[in-house]
């Protein structure tokens, strides 16, 4: 079925509100949000959870719920109103004319159908296509989204994929009836890097081809910039500012988007020198707005009896600079916004002090069945950690990188007790924990050796107050003589957490997801920890809160002088934040050095690969484009030689096959800085940067 070109608007999204109806009452939800989406063009959608973004994009798909409505405005699809079409024609468009790609694969893709029939659906639904037919088109497409040995593929299940194998899948079955508007909501958030590169690149390429709109959302401004052509930033349910991605990057004139780009690690960030400027205050509720501008109990900018005496309506900026550049802001005239950010308490960095942690040739194997569901057969080996070695001192935070299957939760979980080393040694203050499991260490070496979890929101007990859930740790490593001490030990360390103290008698429902985590820190550091192992503390916060998690962190440490083992994918924040940087591959340490060492060249070809991968919100930085090819390997079955060497780029530099038959040595660079690589030192010393900034005119 051959599709008419449309040369109009794909998308008009005008004065849109959409409120949902509760037994409270109406909760609005979106008001007076507007966009436009041309053909061909990519608009980002950007903004802190509850915003709205989500809700936009249900409205486009017509799929509110039994308690969502549009109150007002209107959206159009090739200037049809979408809210005006029967059941019958808006089933006919969706999938076909507007596709949506959700943010866990799985929830698009049927657990107990093979992936090639579920793609064969598509065009035999939209196009009438035949079952030959459909089966070769699905084939196409399968190797269209890059995935290798596409027969395998289609006879698989969903769940013999890896999740970046089904976020592609997923990409190829919205894009298969070539839709006029394609619809991403957090399409890469469950994804490594290096994955989320490829997809990103995958989206750009197929969008082009297919010549398909795209309405991106995403909290992550830097994959909002490799990917967009415009930009539209929400902000308590309503559109803020919009323009083309060059204006509103670098010609900002919103106080919401000037205070997003300062809370986020770019580069020339520095947790001593430069420290991130969180955004005060929280988020409002949909029934606690205030009068006139929403932002404006957060804005450095605000002027009273001016900022909330009305509705803001959004403004049209004026000038050759601006293409289309609109901003919901009274003053945008006023500011000057080649202003410094206010200057925040330089610190001095805090010089390391002994070593606190030592581990050496750390190996980590599990044992599983060949049959790991009826059990029986051949026992086989999982290789989890291969002789990890490295050291962590006092007041130094050290990074552990890497994607998903290297290595690293294992890790952690053998510095917590959770697991015991299989070889080598973990040695804490001159004590070998490493064989000790957590039920047979003393309390005072749990005390010692903490954590913080990712996810705050598994790590409180729903039914009890987050005063109690502090005590109940002061209690269980001893501190204290009463429970008026242990009282007053608690309310201390709310103030450490810079949280109220009335929070006490708070159950978690009653707090936002930054201040669930900041317990968890008060928590973790409850003990007066040696070691804290900050498992991505940060990943599931908005970018505006993790900048004042991030520095709460680093500010306990100084005082407390604690040594922190960060956990991450983020190379942004490791780089804002971390004094030295791990990198793991497969279960090995393939590079290890100061940060600025292992962010410099030479790097090993995986952490060069790593680089390349993180998206960086500033259009001023180059980045050298290197997308690895294919999965991690399983670390049940190890290729043999380097285990990067299956999907290296540099490969090739290496004479005969000693990549593929011999490991690598651990090569010491410089001082403090290693790698575990066979390319010779001139090919090293001759590589070049992976981000250069150029400079501005």
């Amino acid at each position: 079925m051959v599709k008419e070109k449309y040369d109009g608007p794909i998308l008009e999204i005008e004065n849109l509100s959409i409120s949902f109806f509760t037994r409270a009452g109406e909760i609005p939800a979106v008001m007076d949000f507007s966009c436009t989406v041309m053909p061909g063009e990519a608009m980002g959608l950007v903004g802190e959870s509850g915003c709205g973004k989500s809700t936009v994009a249900l409205g486009v798909m017509q799929d509110l719920g039994v308690n969502g409505r549009v109150v007002g405005g209107s959206i159009k699809f090739k200037g049809r109103d979408l809210a005006k079409m029967s059941q019958a024609e808006l089933r006919q468009i969706r999938g076909n004319e507007i596709a949506m790609i959700y943010q866990e694969p799985m929830a698009s893709l049927n657990p107990a159908m093979k992936i090639g029939k579920q793609l064969m659906e598509v065009p035999m639904l939209h196009a009438g296509a035949s079952k030959a037919e459909a089966r070769r088109l699905a084939y196409e497409v399968v190797e269209a989204v890059r995935l290798p040995d596409a027969e395998r593929i289609l006879n698989s299940y969903p769940h013999q994929l890896s999740g970046g194998q089904q976020q592609r899948i997923v990409i190829a079955m919205a894009l298969m009836a070539e839709p006029a508007l394609l619809i991403l909501d957090e399409p890469t958030t469950a994804l490594d890097v290096t994955v989320e590169a490829g997809i990103v690149d995958l989206v750009k390429d197929l969008g082009k081809k297919y010549g398909t709109s795209m309405l991106f959302i995403s909290h992550n401004l830097g994959l909002v910039l490799e990917t967009c052509n415009r930009l539209c930033v929400m902000y308590s349910g309503e559109a803020v500012e919009t323009g083309s991605i060059e204006t509103v990057f670098d010609k900002m004139r919103h106080p919401y988007t000037q205070a997003l780009f300062r809370s986020i690690p770019l580069p020339g960030a520095d947790k001593n020198a430069a420290p991130l400027v969180a955004i005060p205050g929280n988020f409002p509720l949909p029934h606690e707005r205030p009068k006139g501008c929403n932002f404006g109990p957060r804005c450095d900018y605000f002027a009273d009896g001016v900022c909330n005496a009305r509705d803001i309506p959004m403004d049209e900026l004026q000038g050759k600079a601006f293409d289309r550049h609109e901003t919901r802001c009274l003053r945008h005239k006023e500011i000057d916004w080649n202003a410094k950010p206010p200057a925040k308490t330089e610190h001095e960095a805090a010089p390391p002090g002994e070593v606190i942690l030592r581990v050496e040739n750390l190996r980590k194997y599990y044992e599983v069945a060949a049959n790991a569901i009826f059990g029986g057969g051949e026992t086989r080996v999982v290789k989890a950690n291969e002789d990890l070695s490295f050291v962590a001192r006092e007041a130094e935070t050290l990074a552990i990188v890497g994607e998903s299957g290297c290595g690293k939760s294992t890790m952690a979980k053998i510095l917590l007790g959770l697991e015991t080393v299989t070889d080598g040694s973990v040695n804490l203050s001159g004590n070998d924990i490493g064989a000790v499991p957590i039920q047979q260490r003393k309390t005072r070496t749990i005390a010692d050796l903490q954590m913080v979890f990712q996810n705050p929101f598994d790590t409180l007990n729903p039914s009890h107050t987050i005063g109690a859930q502090i005590m109940r740790v002061l209690e269980k490593f001893d501190i204290g003589n009463s429970q008026a001490e242990r009282h007053e030990r608690m309310l201390q360390l709310l103030d450490l957490v810079k949280l109220p103290r009335e929070f006490a008698t708070r159950l978690p429902r009653q707090l936002s997801g930054g201040q669930k985590q900041r317990i968890g820190i008060a928590r973790a550091f409850a003990g007066s920890p040696k070691v804290v192992v900050a498992d991505e503390p940060v990943s599931a916060l908005d970018v505006s809160v993790q900048a004042a998690v991030t520095d709460l962190l680093m500010d306990i440490q100084r005082e407390a002088r604690t040594t922190l083992i960060f956990i991450s994918h983020d190379l942004s924040i490791v780089r804002y934040l971390a004094d030295r940087v791990m990198v793991m591959y497969l279960g090995h340490v393939v590079e290890m050095g100061t940060t600025d060492q292992v962010f410099s060249p030479p790097y090993h070809p995986y952490t060069e690969a790593l680089l390349s991968a993180v998206p960086i919100a500033d259009t001023r930085v180059k980045k050298k484009r290197i997308v690895l090819e294919g999965d991690i390997p399983s670390a049940l079955n190890p290729p043999p030689g380097c285990p990067f060497q299956t999907r290296c780029a540099r490969k090739s530099s290496v004479p005969g096959n000693l990549c593929d038959t011999t490991l690598p040595p651990m090569r010491d660079l410089a001082s403090g800085h290693q790698v575990k690589c066979h390319l010779d030192q001139e090919i090293l010393d001759a590589m070049e940067p992976v981000i250069t900034i150029e400079a501005t005119t």
